[in-house]
């Protein structure tokens, strides 16, 4: 029989109450280590005091009044954004999968606006777009499309890392933009290297392509930046946004060119409760904790610490562990044992860690996470490390 709610998840033998900074709490009072933050989502831990009183606030006065009308809360975090990023405008979402929906139709309008049937965008093995028709048919997976045909079409999946394909497509008639996360999540915490990201910024000023980032995962300060792109120095056209920049309340968001945007005029897009004032009062100061130039200088600090502890893990114990990826606290070890293995053993000394493919366990922490959470999450990790040892 199958169970009410519907079983698209294997789910771990779980049940958390409550939540306080890096750490969640079952009914029974048993804390586990969140090395998880809700997949990247909950930016600033659990129950974070100033979203708590900025969600309570708004909970009072407004909670939907509908797109037709002006809404406060999203015009002031529109304009944080395009004060704090390459963006002229923004478009709310209520996650990373719809802001994809939008990236794509966009990027479609832009050349039928201009007579241009350059509809094909190039996208990666490896990349996760979210779970959506257009989000499933970019990433190209068999795992994520099996079943779901036919597929929306014009999405061409490249080999990560092979230059010599990318330059190749890139100069095709029907291609108009470049989809890429800068550091792939579920393909594995694969970053993009600066220069990679500069290159792939010229090939598409080269061929006059859109370049579309997808900052779902790896934006809101997770690399130590605001956005992981600005480790390069370069600006894209496009970028989807969505999980930290709420806070662990739904929100996502399209950040776009005046250029790439000026396709999407009235009755083009639209979100019954996308830019909602309860998800963006959240939004507005889960920005202006981030965007502080000495919180984004901690969250460099502390993924340091993090990194050289997990570097000492890999050597301890290398029929665990093979090596350390990342950047920022957006960290991966892969393993020599099986990643789902790892994860469960850390189940068992209460710490919570996130599989992805290649055989990698993510540790995706909350920015919040204090030195002295780090130095008790690598103390857990290496009692489970100590009980998969051959």
């Amino acid at each position: 029989m199958i169970p009410a709610v519907l079983p698209t998840y294997n789910r771990a033998p779980f049940s958390f109450e409550r939540g306080e900074g890096s750490w969640l709490i079952e009914a029974d009072g048993r804390r586990f280590l969140d090395l998880g933050a809700g997949i990247a989502v909950n930016a600033l831990g659990h129950a974070h005091p100033a979203l708590v009183a900025a969600l309570t606030e708004q909970a009072g006065k407004l909670w939907h009044a509908s797109n037709l009308y002006h809404i406060g809360p999203q015009e002031r975090l529109a304009e944080a954004l395009v004060a704090a990023t390459f963006a002229d405008t923004v478009f709310f979402t209520n996650s990373g999968t719809e802001a994809c929906e939008l990236a794509v139709k966009m990027a479609r309008k832009y050349r039928y606006d201009r007579g241009e049937d350059r509809t094909t965008i190039l996208t990666f093995e490896g990349s996760f777009h979210g779970r959506s028709s257009a989000g499933i048919a970019a990433a190209g997976s068999e795992k994520l499309t099996r079943g779901f045909g036919p597929l929306l079409p014009g999405f061409v999946q490249l080999p990560w890392g092979d230059h010599d394909a990318l330059a190749e497509a890139a100069g095709r008639p029907d291609v108009g933009a470049i989809l890429i996360e800068p550091v792939q999540g579920e393909g594995g915490i694969r970053p993009l290297p600066d220069q990679c990201l500069k290159g792939l910024r010229d090939l598409c000023d080269e061929h006059g392509l859109l370049l579309i980032l997808d900052e779902v995962q790896c934006g809101m300060g997770r690399t130590g930046r605001l956005f992981a792109h600005e480790w390069a120095g370069i600006r894209p056209d496009i970028m989807m946004v969505a999980k930290g920049i709420g806070g662990g309340f739904p929100l996502g968001a399209v950040l776009a060119t005046e250029a790439a945007a000026a396709c999407m005029g009235a009755g083009t897009h639209g979100s019954t409760y996308g830019g909602n004032p309860l998800a963006c009062a959240v939004g507005c100061t889960v920005l202006e904790i981030v965007g502080d130039p000495a919180f984004l200088a901690g969250v460099n600090r502390k993924a340091s610490l993090l990194r050289q502890g997990l570097e000492g893990l890999v050597a301890s114990h290398p029929d665990v562990f093979e090596a350390v990826r990342g950047r920022g606290l957006m960290l991966g070890l892969k393993c020599t044992a099986a990643n789902t293995d790892v994860v469960q053993a850390g189940h068992a000394q209460a710490v919570l860690t996130v599989p992805a493919a290649d055989n990698v366990v993510r540790l995706l922490p909350p920015l919040t996470i204090t030195e002295v959470e780090i130095a008790e999450a690598l103390a857990r990790l290496e009692a489970a490390a100590g009980t998969l040892d051959a």
